[in-house]
């Protein structure tokens, strides 16, 4: 598929570790990866606390989640 970049994707998630994040949805005033549409790769941050990471992902639709 696609790399895709869109401006103001940001969405939540209660997923841990270092596996595929299972998505919650947007966040207020914030568009959701099904922006990105279905199977294609894009940039992320991960953020909590003092922890964060960027790297390259997934988006997939069937499950809403980012893989990476």
């Amino acid at each position: 598929m696609a790399f895709v970049v869109k401006d103001r994707v940001k969405e939540t998630s209660t997923t841990q570790g270092t596996g595929t994040f299972t998505l919650d949805g947007a966040a207020t005033g914030f568009s959701s990866f099904s922006a990105i549409g279905d199977g294609n790769t894009t940039y992320y941050t991960i953020t909590g606390g003092s922890q964060w990471e960027v790297g390259i992902g997934i988006y997939t639709s069937s499950g809403t989640t980012l893989s990476r």
